[in-house]
């Protein structure tokens, strides 16, 4: 049945994105960039809809308070795809730099286009780079959420942080507030994995980090908070959901945390 189930999610989700894209195109492509964000923020609404009713999967998010009015930079875990449209509800007009590639994707990269996404391509140098940061810096400059995620790339649920500094060159050159976000999706969407796995996970939204940090002292605390906090939502997630099937990675980060915490209570 749980196979079904994914099967069937897998299916209705990829047919929400197509349909929506096909359907909705002409209103899209027609009205301002700001009011056509609704697509998008919908479809991700849609998405997490389906979600609960298909696979049985749901979350809440702590510390929407900690997101600031103006524009900030929004630093959150990756570990599905998931976490790639998640919190599109809550934003006002996010920005993401994405893989030069996506744009060429027909009827979704003229979508992203039309948002004024930053594409780059991860082997640029030089000249490229900077003018991936002069469109970051225009785009911000406006008020828009800038969306980075600081390992770069998608890491199973415990596995061992590896957090890239370009995230600390951007807080230096951009001298924005950073919003770290710590989240466990993969528990349930799993990378590389058409299982999708019921169950409730937490989001966690942490103060930001204010601008004007030696760029080396904001990265070794971007990774503290940020980690402290995806082991207490680890343990959290586990304790929640006792039937879950724990990747090798987050079994073994629990048990060094459980075993960390039954030590600490002895001594």
């Amino acid at each position: 049945m749980l196979a079904f189930r994914s099967h069937l999610f897998n299916t209705l989700f990829y047919a929400n994105l197509i349909l929506r894209m096909i359907i909705l195109s002409p209103w899209y492509f027609l009205v301002p960039r700001r009011i056509a964000y609704r697509v998008p923020k919908n479809w991700a609404m849609s998405n997490h809809w389906l979600m609960e009713k298909i696979v049985g999967t749901t979350f809440e998010i702590e510390g929407l308070e900690n997101l600031p009015k103006g524009g900030y930079i929004l630093a959150p875990k990756h570990q599905s795809f998931w976490d790639t449209y998640a919190l599109l509800p809550w934003m006002k007009d996010p920005v993401y730099i994405l893989k030069r590639e996506l744009m060429m994707i027909p009827i979704f990269g003229w979508y992203v286009a039309k948002q004024r996404m930053i594409p780059v391509d991860r082997s640029a140098r030089g000249k490229a780079m900077v003018e991936v940061m002069r469109r970051t810096k225009e785009e911000v400059s406006t008020g828009r959420e800038l969306i980075i995620y600081p390992e770069g790339t998608r890491r199973p649920p415990g596995a061992e942080p590896v957090y890239k500094y370009g995230i600390a060159r951007i807080y230096r050159d951009i001298a924005m507030p950073v919003v770290p976000v710590a989240m466990h999706p993969g528990l349930f969407w799993p990378r590389r994995s058409m299982m999708r796995y019921p169950g409730h996970f937490k989001v966690r939204i942490l103060p930001a980090i204010e601008p004007g940090m030696d760029p080396d002292a904001f990265y070794a605390h971007l990774i503290e908070v940020t980690e402290k906090a995806s082991d207490e939502l680890l343990i959290d997630a586990a304790e929640r959901n006792p039937n879950l099937p724990l990747p090798p990675q987050a079994a073994k980060r629990l048990a060094e945390l459980r075993t960390a915490k039954a030590e600490a209570v002895k001594s």
